[in-house]
């Protein structure tokens, strides 16, 4: 079977597989303590589906070990012919089309595979939209082990790579030998997230990662966490392209500016790009970024963290389509402080 899921996996594009027996994960006691704590944010689907990860059968009653799935995403494997923005900082992961589809469609390629091998058996495909503590499972499936900054490191590959799994009914056991930390005593993760949102080793307090405030939130960030977020539109890589492990892998690839240096062509690509997403109705938004990551954040975030990047960047030239946001419904308070920043700092000039 190995030979057989070794083959396939290939065929498919997968780089990484490993196997484990759906037992309760080794990290559930830290999960529950971190959702106790709140530091999921307002994420709160997290809580609701924690005992789904505790005691998977709970929801899938024949599930018994699960196949676990890597690909990584850095060049991206599924770029688009036509990405709507040129130059606005988007993580690496979502410069091209949605993982839950195309990497679950894939997973689903190799599911139908084996059921023709095993008819009365079940097999699932799951992405992160599922209620699986996806690290902690690939990492007793042997891809890697858990770093400093809660992403999942293989000492051969780093860690950009996207995880997927596929829970099958059939009673695999674990038989890929963990592998070990190698973070030692580093802790340039930790020293370099803008807002400190890593607290402690292997502890992220969602509420100040620059990925939760442009991505997962539905707020406005508080007022002092708006200049760290620099000029991040979409996401943040700086904790894993600073690893060494990413940096020995990509050998120079990979930024790990906190706010980027661009020539007056990049620049005025980026004035374009955030003068669209200001400019531009929620149904074209919806639209324009729909089959991308992008969408998640819809058209309240893409304009809430347009805003941002404006103030931190000091783009004078767009400050005429900021005041036009200054009485709007939900983004009046961060236009009017965006202009703010944009008045004193032309002050300063």
């Amino acid at each position: 079977m190995k030979t057989f899921i070794s083959a396939a996996v290939a065929d498919l594009g997968f780089t990484q597989f490993g196997i484990s027996s759906l037992n309760r994960p080794l990290s559930f006691e830290f999960y529950r303590q971190w959702l106790t704590e709140g530091l999921h944010g307002d994420m709160g689907y997290l809580a609701e589906h924690a005992d789904i990860k505790e005691t998977p059968q709970q929801k899938w009653p024949r599930a018994r070990s699960a196949l676990v799935l890597a690909m990584p995403y850095y060049p991206h494997p599924e770029k688009l012919p036509a990405f709507p923005l040129r130059q606005a900082r988007i993580s690496l992961y979502a410069q091209g089309a949605d993982y839950h589809m195309w990497f679950k469609e894939r997973m689903a390629q190799l599911c139908a595979k084996l059921q023709e091998i095993f008819p009365d058996e079940e097999f699932l495909p799951m992405t992160d939209s599922s209620p699986v503590l996806e690290r902690d499972l690939a990492k007793r499936a042997g891809l890697g082990w858990v770093g400093k900054n809660t992403c999942l490191i293989d000492p051969k590959k780093g860690s950009l790579f996207f995880i997927g799994e596929i829970y099958s009914s059939l009673p695999w056991q674990d038989e890929f030998a963990p592998v070990p930390d190698f973070c030692g005593t580093c802790t340039r993760c930790i020293d370099i997230c803008p807002t400190g949102a890593l607290i402690e080793p292997r502890k992220m307090d969602a509420r100040k990662c620059i990925s939760y405030l442009t991505i997962e939130s539905r707020k406005v960030p508080e007022e002092k966490l708006r200049s760290q977020i620099g000029d991040w539109f979409f996401g943040c890589d700086l904790c894993q392209t600073v690893c060494p492990w990413n940096q020995k892998v990509f050998k120079g690839q990979l930024s790990t500016e906190k706010s980027l240096a661009l020539s007056s062509a990049e620049e005025n690509f980026l004035l374009a790009d955030l003068k669209y997403i200001l400019t531009s109705s929620g149904k074209r938004l919806g639209k324009d970024f729909l089959g991308t990551p992008l969408a998640r954040a819809g058209s309240f975030g893409l304009k809430r963290n347009a805003l941002i990047v404006i103030a931190n960047r000091n783009l004078q030239d767009l400050k005429q389509e900021v005041a036009d946001l200054k009485e709007h419904e939900k983004l009046g308070e961060l236009a009017m402080w965006t202009y703010q920043q944009l008045e004193l700092k032309a002050e300063l000039l």
